[in-house]
């Protein structure tokens, strides 16, 4: 979970959310994803259990319908909502904030992506640009064959190939781990990784 939900700040703001109207579960994973730009998402093992708490504190009630509990605020959450009014205006500036930094980071991190994979690239077009001068300046005799095109198979690009994927995977690997990243972090990294991926695949085809 966010560090700015911590100190029961979610069950505040899931109140908040719930006195614009009924909402089930996943509506308000939902809301929150994009209140956050889909850069956080909380599992439904994070909402549940609070609107569980918070109809057990008498704060909301739940209605079945289509097979899912739809709750809604009750007398009492409001209550708390205006007793929390100055909590809830400081919430909304620190998601705000939190939004901010996680877009700027989110930024970075594919600005950083999207230089590997033009580094990338100019490596594979240099690669394959000096295996076809290569060819060619062998001595021809006299009927030379056509010089055959390059393949990914090549087995010396393919080996140094391997070699920086192996170098690649081992040093993010360790960054992430020593840089204990949140969950929030987390989910971002996996973002840009699936978005390299996705740019290789296009590259590649």
């Amino acid at each position: 979970m966010t560090a700015v939900f911590s100190h029961g700040r979610l069950r505040l703001y899931l109140l908040r959310l719930l006195d614009d109207g009924p909402k089930h579960g996943y509506e308000l994973i939902r809301l929150l994803e994009e209140r956050f730009l889909g850069l956080y998402a909380p599992s439904a093992g994070t909402i549940y259990p609070r609107l569980q708490r918070l109809e057990a504190d008498g704060l909301v009630t739940h209605t079945a319908a289509g097979g899912r509990k739809v709750y809604e605020i009750t007398e009492g959450g409001r209550a708390e909502l205006r007793q929390r009014a100055d909590e809830l205006t400081a919430l909304e500036s620190d998601i705000s904030a939190s939004v901010e930094d996680l877009s700027a980071l989110a930024g970075e991190i594919q600005t950083e992506v999207r230089g590997s994979v033009r580094d990338l690239k100019r490596e594979l077009r240099e690669a394959t640009r000096q295996t076809r001068q290569t060819r060619w300046d062998r001595p021809a005799a006299s009927a030379p064959p056509r010089p055959a095109a390059p393949t990914a198979g090549d087995p010396p690009l393919l080996a140094e190939f391997d070699q920086r994927l192996a170098e690649f995977t081992v040093e993010v690997g360790a960054l992430v781990r020593a840089g204990r990243l949140s969950d929030t972090q987390l989910r971002t990294a996996i973002r840009v990784l699936d978005g390299a991926l996705d740019g290789l695949r296009r590259l590649l085809r």
